[in-house]
């Protein structure tokens, strides 16, 4: 049953994206997309609960294994799919209302994001760590070919900088993955599961040290590329701020946990093979680097979309740096601000795009009075910018929390620059958005009527996570921290 579940997911993304890309132009094409999400979010919940309750299983031989941390991954990325499917159906037919897109345009979108889709859930999933690689290159390409959409360029610019960047990260990533391979091969032979991580993971403690030292230094670059850790996090502002915006919400909601969970894979491996603390120091050394950078970036930006994106990288910082120092409760804090920003950092960008769209500008200092012109496109930026900046009681303030505390007790020289980067991007973010949001303004209507739902969907969640977090959702996150170390 588990099999056959396993199949309808990654089926549904892959044929929807082959028949948008034929049909895509079709009146009924949006609602093909939304439905295919649908289809995907359900057959997600449904292999959750099937892992929940009968415990880990593999696919199509051991190529593929689906555990309760990748499946956590996977019903999150299916369900903010879902939701950005929802929201671009009326937000792309304003863009091609303002003459932004053209039909083609519109059909390559619709089946790139099934595509995308598609290729995430692969790397989720996938047993296979030459098979994740090839699958990250996937999702590369096809967000590369969302990003451009506009054609216009610095939407041309920003597509080529993400795909040269990240390309150079998935090269590291490349040789990395050899190096495992080098590395595993003197232990499991040539037998075909040099590659397979459970069977790595198994063996972890009699891998050379200094080969996976080093192998997991190419690994952490390449994929970290693609986190949008600092120094080479230079693509990520550029293509949220010229790409569509259903493209930001997936860009910051999914594709950068995805590359996350690659990391936290490879972690795993790293910590039973090489003595200390070396992969951990790591990941805290880039995780706070790249906080405090994109924190103080934050007070310079100007175009709206941007700005967010910065904020993308500061909380992948935070992330990195929770997962970094390790443990259960660092692990399950890291878990939980991944779903906390997923879904807050998604609902902002709704938010934003139809306020981008009814006031046709992306500069902070032209978008003014959004609660007049549209009070739920309003109150929603404003209410997603509170729970991103970790205000109470949204479940952001909570994950954050559990981070600063548990760096104070085992790593309290980190405590300060923890402190000042958060309270730097507070300020930086509350004072741009406030006048947006309360400001005078002259805008006009949309000529189609904005998808609000998505938005305080996700925040509704977001608030019930800070409030209360259900025992079985608790046991979920504490499973998935155990298998991190």
């Amino acid at each position: 049953m588990t099999f056959d579940i396993f199949v309808i997911l990654l089926a549904i993304p892959l044929v929807s994206g082959a028949l948008l890309t034929v049909f895509g132009e079709r009146d009924w094409a949006p609602h093909l997309n939304i439905i295919a999400s649908g289809g995907t979010f359900i057959a997600a919940v449904w292999l959750t609960i099937s892992i929940i309750t009968d415990g880990p299983r593999f696919a199509f031989g051991e190529q593929f294994f689906i555990d309760s941390l990748n499946v956590f991954f996977v019903a999150l990325t299916a369900f903010v799919g879902l939701t950005t499917s929802i929201f671009s159906g009326p937000y792309m037919k304003n863009e091609a209302a303002h003459g932004r897109l053209t039909i083609p345009r519109l059909r390559l979108y619709k089946s790139m994001y099934q595509l995308f889709m598609f290729t995430m859930l692969v790397a989720l999933t996938t047993n296979n760590m030459g098979i994740l690689w090839v699958a990250m290159e996937a999702a590369t390409l096809t967000t590369v070919l969302l990003v451009s959409l506009y054609r216009t360029p610095a939407s041309l610019e920003a597509a080529w900088k993400y795909f040269i960047l990240c390309g150079v990260g998935i090269a590291q990533a490349l040789f990395g993955t050899i190096l495992l391979y080098f590395a595993a091969e003197r232990i499991l032979g040539e037998s075909g599961n040099a590659l397979l991580w459970t069977h790595l993971v198994n063996v972890k403690a009699f891998l050379e040290p200094n080969i996976m030292a080093l192998a997991f230094i190419f690994l952490f670059v390449g994929y970290g590329t693609k986190v949008g850790l600092a120094p080479l996090h230079n693509w990520l502002p550029d293509a949220h701020a010229e790409g569509p915006t259903p493209v930001s919400a997936v860009l910051s909601g999914l594709l950068l946990n995805v590359a996350l969970y690659a990391i936290l894979r490879c972690k795993v491996l790293a910590d039973g093979a090489i003595e200390g603390a070396f992969a951990g120091n790591l990941m805290m050394g880039f995780g706070l680097f790249t906080l405090l950078l994109a924190a103080f970036f934050l007070s310079r930006q100007r175009d709206v979309k941007r700005m967010f994106a910065y904020s993308s990288i500061e909380h992948m910082g935070l992330i990195t740096f929770a997962f970094g120092m390790g443990g259960a409760v660092a692990n399950f804090a890291g878990l939980l601000h991944m779903t906390m920003h997923s879904l807050t950092k998604s609902a902002i960008f709704f938010a934003v795009g139809h306020a981008t769209q009814k006031t046709g500008t992306q500069m902070m200092d032209d978008i003014r009075g959004l609660i007049h012109v549209n009070p739920l496109i309003g109150w929603g930026l404003m209410l997603g910018t509170l729970a991103i900046l970790g205000m109470p009681p949204f479940g952001v303030f909570a994950s954050e929390f559990m981070i600063l505390t548990h760096a104070m007790k085992h790593h309290p020289w980190a405590t300060p620059f923890l402190l000042l980067a958060l309270g730097v991007a507070f300020a930086a973010i509350f004072g741009k958005v406030q006048p947006m949001v309360f400001g005078e303004t002259e805008a006009k209507r949309l000529p189609h009527a904005p998808a609000i739902t998505p938005v305080f969907l996700h925040l509704a969640i977001v608030l019930m996570l800070g409030l209360y977090i259900p025992p079985y959702l608790t046991r979920w996150f504490q499973e998935a921290a155990r298998m991190l170390g």
